[in-house]
C-alpha cells in the first residue's frame, strides 16, 4: 500500500478514535482494546463431527485443520471404525479452534441409547453430522437430540466425488442432475423429521473448493456469535479469496486494538517504554498476521503436502513478507528506519492535528499513528502474498483431485 493511500487510512483511523473519545475517556477506550484483545485469545471454539461409523468423520476434521490424513498430528482414518472414544484435535497454529472427532454411532461400542452419555454431547458449540451414503435412523436420532440442545447442526454428505465417479458410467450421466439427486435426498429425509429449511452439504474430501465446502465454512462463520465467528475466521484455510477478504477484515480490527494498546504504553513517561513495547508488540502482531494468513513455514508445508508439491514451490509466491520465524526486533528496527522519514513526518502532523484528543499525550499519539500505519502497510503486504500462494497452489490443486480419485 503506498505511502498516501496509508495517510488516508491513518486519518480515518483518528476520526474514528476521535469519536470513540466523545463519550470515553482515552483511557477506557485503550482498556477495551486490551480487553478485547484478551477475550478473542482466550475464545474457544469446539466443533463436534459425529455421524455413523465409516462416514469420512476422521478426514473431514483433518480437511477442517487444513491437513492431509497422513501427516503429524492428523486424525486416524480408515475403513473401519478407527476413532473409540472423543478425541480433541486443536487446530495446528490457533490451539483454541479445536475439531472433535467423535465415534461412529450404531457400533457395538456406541449403541444409540448410550452415545450421547459417553461422548459428552452437551459440551460442543455445533455439530456436523457426516454421511457417506444412505440416510439413516441414527442421523435422525442425532438430528433430534441436537435440537433438543437447541444447538446448531449441519448434515454433510461426504464422498460426493465417489458417487460422481459411479455414476459417469451411465449413458445419461449428468453431474449437475446427480448433485441435485443426493441432496434432494438428503433434504427429503430431514425434512420427514421435522427439519422445515434443512440445509445439506456436499464435499469432496480431495478438493476443497468443489462443491459445498466453501460454503459450510460460511455457514458455520455465520451462525457463530461474534469471538467465536473472529476465531474460526482466524483458523480457516485460506483456499480462497472471499476467506482471505475476511482474513484481512477481522486482522484490520486486531491492528487497531493492538494500537490502541501502544498508545497506552506510549504514554507512559518512562524513558526508553514506548519504543521497547512497541517492538515487541510489533514483532508479535506480525507473526500472528503471518499465521493468520498462512505464511510460516509449518502452513506452508501443510499445503505443500496437501497439494502435492515441494514447499519451495510455494515460498516462490511470496514476493513481499517475511516468513513468521524470520520477524525478530532487529527485523522491526529495520522496517522502522526504513519507514522513518514518511512515517514520523506523518505521525508529527497527524497527531498536531488531533491537539484536542492527544495534545497532552503526545508520545501516545506518535506511537499510535507509527504503529498503526506500519502493521496497516504490514498487512497488505502479507495479503497479497497469501494470494499469490493460493493461486500458485490452486495450479496443482486439479492435478491432485484425479490422482486421488484414481487410486
Amino acid at each position: 500500500m503506498g505511502a498516501a493511500i496509508s495517510r488516508v487510512v491513518v486519518r480515518q483511523e483518528l476520526e474514528n478514535m476521535k469519536a470513540d473519545l466523545e463519550n470515553k475517556s482515552l483511557q477506557d477506550v485503550i482498556k477495551q482494546s486490551q480487553e478485547d484483545l484478551k477475550l478473542l485469545e482466550n475464545s474457544a471454539l469446539d466443533i463436534a463431527i459425529t455421524g455413523v461409523s465409516g462416514a469420512g468423520k476422521s478426514s473431514l476434521v483433518n480437511a477442517l485443520r487444513g491437513m492431509t490424513d497422513y501427516e503429524k498430528g492428523a486424525a486416524e482414518t480408515g475403513e473401519v471404525e478407527t476413532t473409540t472414544e472423543p478425541k480433541k484435535y486443536p487446530h495446528p497454529t490457533f490451539s483454541k479452534v479445536a475439531i472433535w472427532d467423535l465415534p461412529g454411532i450404531g457400533t457395538s461400542q456406541f449403541e444409540a441409547k448410550e452415545y450421547l452419555k459417553k461422548v459428552n454431547f452437551k459440551e460442543y458449540d455445533c455439530f456436523i453430522i457426516v454421511a457417506s451414503n444412505r440416510f439413516t435412523e441414527n442421523d435422525v436420532f442425532l438430528a433430534r437430540e441436537i435440537h433438543k440442545m437447541r444447538k446448531k447442526f449441519y448434515y454433510v454428505r461426504t464422498k460426493v466425488d465417489v458417487s460422481i465417479d459411479s455414476e459417469k458410467r451411465k449413458p445419461d450421466f449428468s453431474e449437475e442432475k446427480c448433485l441435485e439427486e443426493i441432496r434432494k435426498y438428503c433434504c427429503d429425509n430431514l425434512k420427514k423429521e421435522g427439519e422445515s429449511n434443512p440445509q445439506v452439504f456436499l464435499i469432496s474430501r480431495w478438493d476443497l473448493n468443489m462443491y459445498d465446502f466453501p460454503f459450510l465454512q460460511v455457514t458455520l462463520e455465520n451462525d457463530l456469535d461474534g469471538l467465536k465467528r473472529e476465531a474460526l475466521i482466524l483458523a480457516m484455510p485460506a483456499f480462497s479469496k472471499e476467506v482471505l477478504k475476511k482474513k484481512k477484515a477481522a486482522v484490520e480490527v486486531h491492528i487497531r486494538n493492538v494500537a490502541l494498546v501502544s498508545c497506552g504504553i506510549g504514554a507512559i513517561p518512562v524513558p526508553g517504554l514506548s519504543l521497547a513495547c512497541d517492538l515487541g508488540i510489533l514483532v508479535a502482531t506480525m507473526r500472528h498476521i503471518c499465521k493468520v494468513f498462512g505464511l510460516d513455514e509449518d502452513s506452508l508445508h501443510r499445503l505443500a503436502n496437501r497439494v502435492g508439491i515441494p514447499v519451495d514451490v510455494l515460498r516462490s509466491a511470496i514476493k513481499k513478507s517475511p516468513m513468521a520465524s524470520q520477524i525478530t526486533k532487529e527485523f522491526v528496527l529495520d522496517l522502522l528506519t526504513k519507514s522513518l522519514v514518511c512515517g514520523t513526518l506523518m505521525a508529527v502532523e497527524f497527531v498536531l492535528d488531533f491537539v484536542p484528543v492527544l495534545g497532552s499525550l503526545t508520545g501516545g499519539g506518535l506511537s499510535f499513528v507509527t504503529t498503526f500505519y506500519i502493521l496497516e502497510n504490514f498487512l497488505y503486504d502479507v495479503a497479497e502474498d497469501a494470494e499469490n500462494v493460493r493461486a500458485k497452489a490452486a495450479e496443482f490443486q486439479p492435478e491432485l483431485s484425479a490422482k486421488k480419485h484414481t487410486e
